[in-house]
C-alpha cells in the first residue's frame, strides 16, 4: 500500500511506470500495452492510473487500497479526432463520442457544449487550475488563460517558440511554466508575462510540463525519453507582498485586455434582453 505523497506516472515505451514525485525513485511498472504509451495520468487522489497507447487501447489500473471510487469518467482521444467519455461506474456501457476539433467545454452530464474557446491554432494542451479559477491552453506560439466560470480570455502571452504544454503554479498562481519545440523549459510571471527563468537540459522537444500539487517543483517530459524534475524558485518580494497584502502590480494594458476578454454567459444575456 502507498503512503501519502506526490507521485508521477510516466512512460516512454510500452510500459508506464509509477515513480516517487519528489525523488524519482521507481515504485512499479504497469504491463499490458503492445505499443508505445502516448498519454498517462493519475486521478487526484492517486488511486487510479490510466494510460493510452498506440496499440489503440486505454488501460485503467486500480490501487490495491480499499477506497471510495470518486473518479467517475475516463476521457480518451486519438488521431481520428474523436473524444470518447467512458463511465467508470459502468465499464460495459458504450462510451459517449464527441467528434470535434475545436477547444470546447462539455457538460459530461448532458453531453452539451458549454462554450467554445476561440484560438488561432490547434490546442495542444489544456489544464484547469487547482483552485478552479483558470483554464490554461496552448496553441501555436501562444499561451492563454481563460476564466473557468465565465470563459472569457483573461490573459494571452506570445512565446518565443511553438509551445506544446503549459502549467500554472497551483498554490499561489504567480508563475507558469512552458515547454515546446526549442527543448527549453521557461518560467514566466503570470501577471506580467515576464520571463523569470530558462532551464536547459532536454535533447528533444518538450511535450508535457506539469507542476506538483504543492507547487514546490514541476516536471517536464521530452521526446528524448526523459522526465526532468525542476525545483521551483523562492518567492520574490512582490510574491510575498501579494500573499500578505493582496497587492498585485497590474498595468493599464493588462486591465484593458482583461475587460475585453470578459464575456457574459449566453443565458445571462438572454435574461437581460428579456428585461
Amino acid at each position: 500500500m502507498f503512503t501519502s505523497g506526490v507521485f508521477r506516472f510516466c512512460a516512454s515505451d510500452s510500459s508506464p511506470m509509477l515513480r516517487n514525485g519528489e525523488t524519482g525513485d521507481w515504485i512499479g511498472t504497469f504491463e499490458g500495452h503492445k505499443g508505445a504509451v502516448w498519454s498517462c495520468c493519475l486521478d487526484t487522489n492517486a488511486l487510479r492510473a490510466a494510460s493510452g497507447s498506440a496499440d489503440f487501447s486505454a488501460y485503467v489500473a486500480w490501487s490495491l487500497q480499499k477506497c471510495q471510487r470518486d473518479t467517475n469518467f475516463l476521457l480518451t482521444g486519438g488521431v481520428e479526432k474523436v473524444l470518447r467519455i467512458y463511465d467508470m461506474n459502468r465499464p460495459d456501457a458504450p462510451p459517449q463520442e464527441v467528434a470535434k476539433t475545436q477547444a470546447q467545454l462539455w457538460d459530461v452530464r448532458t453531453g452539451d457544449i458549454v462554450r467554445t474557446l476561440e484560438t488561432k491554432s490547434a490546442v495542444t494542451s489544456a489544464e484547469v487550475s487547482q483552485d478552479g479559477r483558470y483554464i490554461t491552453t496552448c496553441d501555436g506560439f501562444s499561451v492563454k488563460f481563460w476564466d473557468a466560470n465565465h470563459f472569457g480570455l483573461v490573459k494571452s502571452y506570445n512565446m518565443p517558440c511553438t509551445v506544446e504544454s503549459a502549467s500554472l503554479e497551483p498554490k499561489y498562481g504567480f508563475k507558469f511554466v512552458v515547454g515546446g519545440e526549442d527543448m527549453w523549459i521557461r518560467v514566466f510571471d503570470f501577471h506580467t508575462g515576464e520571463e523569470l527563468a530558462c532551464n536547459k537540459g532536454h535533447h528533444g522537444p518538450v511535450h508535457c510540463v506539469r507542476f506538483a500539487p504543492t507547487g514546490e517543483s514541476y516536471a517536464s517530459g521530452s521526446e528524448d525519453g526523459t522526465i526532468r524534475i525542476w525545483q521551483t524558485g523562492p518567492l520574490t518580494n512582490d510574491d510575498v507582498d501579494m500573499i500578505t497584502n493582496g497587492k498585485v502590480k497590474v498595468s493599464s494594458e493588462e486591465v484593458s485586455r482583461k475587460i475585453e476578454g470578459f464575456q457574459i454567459s449566453d443565458e445571462r444575456k438572454t435574461k437581460e434582453e428579456d428585461l
